[in-house]
């Protein structure tokens, strides 16, 4: 560590310099440059593929199968990860650049850079090529004597000199110095050059602070509500207004990510809206908030003003698109199980109590733990489990308490997941998980009969998915030419069903199993479809 800022880690008892080093030493590594959006993916855990990896006019540096290297991005030469090279220089091009070509260590944004300052990486011109790079590298050899290309090995380093830097063991520490010794004076007006000096740009599209995460945000809602969103169209779904509407205010080269912001969830950055009274936002359905009311007359949304590069007529035809096509993804829904009174006994020896939340396989772990340390496993035959009285309680009806004094493992995992409480747990894109009581409905299809022996086709529970009914409605009125309407829900408040003339049900199933990727579990009614007839 340097003052906060972690200067190298050790993997195996190997020494790795991390990118706030590299930030002072840019060169330190051979580099490679990949395109600004692929940062995000290697900052989630991904390797650096080659077809990520830019190919420069001057060629990549020559390096060998294990040799630790930089990655930066296209126009900036500010490291931004630290990966080991999986195959030469040679050995890349003649694959095409096809494959996996680094194996990424350490990246900006991941949990080690969180250990320093959380600082943004300085803008650094990219070097010059060719002749001039030739003739500065030949300077640098004069001065130093030593070779300009640098091979850092993935070997435990004890003393390895590149450059101006030196890494030395001592009293079992690694510490970091230079030719002319840095103290924390020196160490602290590097990182003040290299956070405020004129090489620091801020504004780089790729990096944010919570401050310019925070006003993106509050540029895209506001320019969302005045250029895309009409009354017709509320209520709203905040998953719909967020990735349909305000992703697409975003301005090029620009990412919105929640978790980046001050407020961390949607759902608080709309709550904030809402105490404002710039729009209200209500829980149509079961942990599904809709957007219900737009104060189009507040100050704030009439004093923005629209971004340059988005046109009234361009955000008109971007409106149009979006009717025609609309990004979605389907939710990730998880089966979770709540303890119930009856079943705390049982869940007590493993820290739980009553409405605490488990996987399936947290359950399966604490019952098998249960069983293993109660030593209830049948001697005879491990297959079966013997029914202690907390088993007995928790898990047997009246009837079968007298009967049953043993249970095979499946069965007993089977009656313990049956008799706990249903919840379920829904992850929509760039939103946080929401759990729900009981099991998710299914995306339910019916086909009902009207006047004149006509039949058409209801489609209910779509938001709970995060489709918005009246866009399913419009693309399916659309694609199958036949009318469609919103409906309310016979019976409930709030609550709207698709209604589309004819049976549609083959189209809806193409469009929400393929289109839409939805798991067929989740969708009740598609064997309903009409039978096709044999061509004659």
């Amino acid at each position: 560590m340097n003052n906060k800022n972690p200067i190298l880690f050790e993997i195996d008892k190997a020494l790795y310099p991390t990118v706030y080093t590299l930030w002072v030493y840019p060169d330190l590594l051979p580099a490679f440059s990949t395109w600004p959006p692929v940062l995000q993916k290697l900052a989630g855990g991904a390797d650096l593929m080659l077809p990520g990896v830019v190919v420069p006019s001057s060629g990549f540096p020559q390096v060998e199968r294990g040799t630790l290297c930089a990655v930066t991005l296209l126009g900036n030469r500010a490291p931004v990860a630290v990966a080991v090279a999986t195959m030469s220089t040679a050995e890349m091009l003649a694959a095409g650049m096809k494959g996996k070509g680094f194996a990424v260590l350490h990246t900006y944004m991941d949990h080690l850079w969180e250990y320093g300052d959380k600082s943004c990486p300085p803008t650094l011109a990219p070097l010059v090529t060719d002749s001039a790079e030739k003739e500065s590298d030949e300077d640098e050899e004069e001065m130093e004597g030593k070779d300009p290309v640098i091979s850092f090995s993935t070997d435990p380093l004890q003393h390895v000199d590149v450059g101006d830097l030196s890494l030395k063991e001592q009293d079992g520490c690694a510490v970091l110095v230079g030719k002319e010794e840095l103290d924390e004076n020196s160490a602290a007006e590097a990182a003040e050059g290299a956070n405020t000096g004129e090489h620091s740009q801020l504004t780089c599209p790729f990096f944010f602070p919570v401050e310019q995460m925070d006003a993106l945000f509050n540029q895209c809602f506001f320019h969302a509500l005045k250029c895309k969103v009409k009354k017709s169209d509320l209520p709203l779904l905040t998953s719909t207004f967020l990735r349909s509407h305000m992703f697409s205010c975003c301005p090029a080269g620009q990412q919105l990510d929640i978790k980046k912001s001050s407020y961390k969830k949607f759902s608080k950055f709309l709550q904030c809206m809402q105490q404002q009274k710039i729009l209200q936002v209500k829980e149509l359905n079961k942990g599904v908030e809709s957007i219900v009311e737009v104060d189009w007359k507040h100050p704030e949304i009439k004093a923005f003003a629209v971004p340059e590069g988005f046109s009234s007529a361009s955000a008109a035809q971007d409106s149009k698109s979006e009717d025609r096509e609309q990004v979605y993804r389907a939710p990730e829904i998880i089966p979770l199980y709540g303890v119930s009174a009856k079943m705390i006994p049982l869940f007590q020896e493993s820290g739980h109590k009553k409405g605490s939340i488990l996987s399936s396989s947290e359950v399966r772990n604490i019952i098998i733990n249960y069983v293993k340390t109660n030593e209830l496993v049948d001697e005879t035959n491990k297959n079966f489990v013997k029914v202690n009285a907390i088993l007995c309680d928790c898990l047997l009806d009246k009837s079968e308490q007298d009967e049953i004094s043993h249970l095979k493992w499946d069965d007993l995992l089977s009656r313990c997941l049956e008799r706990l409480q249903p919840l379920h747990q829904v992850t929509f894109f760039g939103q946080e998980p929401i759990v729900r009581k009981g099991n998710i409905e299914p995306i339910n299809i019916t086909i009902a009969q009207r006047s004149s022996n006509k039949k058409v086709t209801i489609v209910k529970n779509l938001e709970l998915y995060g489709l918005d009914p009246q866009y399913v409605a419009n693309v399916l009125q659309q694609k199958v030419q036949a009318s469609a309407s919103i409906t309310p829900v016979p019976g409930t408040k709030d609550r709207v069903q698709v209604q589309i003339q004819g049976n549609q049900i083959q189209h809806l199933a193409k469009m929400l199993l393929e289109e839409y990727q939805l798991p067929r579990k989740y969708i009740q009614g598609l064997e309903k479809a009409p039978k096709l007839g044999r061509k004659k």
